[in-house]
């Protein structure tokens, strides 16, 4: 019995830890996902992880957490979500604050090769729309996302 209780403290301890970090354990995941599918990029080449990145429910797309990629124009090359995104030039649509977002992530990574962007954006959970930050990582001409909602 004491055994017992000391595993739910535990877990408890735990959980209460993950949930206390919850938006710092969601960017690092982001982060790590978009890292991920970089690698997968390296690997087995731009075509193939485009059709990888772009399958529902495949390794790039983990729910609420998912990779979706841009050209160095702002062109949708990939989406798990929402693959009707998929050709579409999103550089001059804007955030609900006005921001032209999609504008800063392509420039983040052609002058710094990745980075951060914040926006406001339509949470599809909560049907509210709420602030988002976004990893970007450039791997040749691919400009791979990863956003979480703080």
């Amino acid at each position: 019995m004491k055994r017992v209780l000391v595993s739910v403290l535990a877990l408890s301890f735990v959980l209460g830890l993950v949930f206390a970090s919850g938006a710092a354990a969601s960017q690092k995941d982001a982060k790590a996902l978009v890292e991920k599918a970089a690698a997968f990029v390296k690997a087995n080449g731009k075509d193939a992880a485009l059709k990888e990145i772009s399958r529902a429910k495949g390794q790039f797309d983990k729910g609420d957490l998912y990779v979706f990629a841009y050209d160095l124009n702002a062109v949708v090359i990939a989406h798990p979500k929402n693959p009707k995104l998929i050709g579409k030039n999103l550089m001059d649509v804007p955030d609900t604050d006005g921001k032209l977002f999609r504008k800063e992530i392509v420039q983040a990574a052609k002058t710094k090769g990745s980075g951060w962007v914040d926006y406001k954006y339509l949470n599809p959970e909560t049907k509210k729309v709420e602030a988002k930050t976004t990893y970007v990582l450039k791997v040749g001409d691919i400009v791979l996302c990863c956003g979480t909602y703080k």
